[in-house]
C-alpha cells in the first residue's frame, strides 16, 4: 500500500472515540509504562478504526500501527506546542483524532503559518 493511500486513508477513517483519551506527544517523557500505554492506545484505536471499514486484517492493522507510531514519534519532537494544541484539538473534535492525521496537518498548518501573501 502505497504512502498516499495510507495518508488518504488515515484523513477519511473517524477515530473520534478516542478523542477524550489521546496521549499528547509532547507530554510523553519516554518511560517504559508510558511507551506501554501510547502502544495499547494506537493498537486498539486501529483495530477499531480500520475493523469498523473492513480492513481488521492483521497486515493492515500492523502496518497501520506502525504508521500511528512513527507520527507520535515525530510529534513528541516538533517545537510549537501552541500549533499542536490546535491541530489536536480540531481534528480530533471532528472525529480524525489520529497521530498520522495530527502529525501530517501540523506540518502543513506550520509550513502555512510562515508563509506570507505575495504579489
Amino acid at each position: 500500500m502505497n504512502k498516499c493511500i495510507v495518508l488518504l486513508l488515515s484523513i477519511f477513517v473517524s477515530t473520534g472515540a478516542i478523542a477524550a483519551s489521546i496521549i499528547h506527544p509532547l507530554d510523553f517523557k519516554g518511560g517504559d509504562a508510558e511507551k506501554k500505554k501510547v502502544i495499547q492506545q494506537i493498537k486498539l484505536s486501529v483495530k477499531k478504526t480500520y475493523s469498523q471499514i473492513g480492513m481488521g486484517d492483521p497486515s493492515t492493522l500492523r502496518m497501520m500501527e506502525k504508521e500511528e507510531l512513527n507520527s507520535f514519534k515525530k510529534l513528541t519532537k516538533v517545537d510549537n506546542r501552541k500549533l499542536l494544541d490546535n491541530v489536536i484539538r480540531q481534528y480530533c473534535s471532528v472525529g480524525m483524532c489520529n497521530y498520522n492525521t495530527i502529525f501530517m496537518m501540523y506540518n502543513e498548518q506550520n509550513k502555512a503559518s510562515k508563509q506570507n501573501l505575495t504579489w
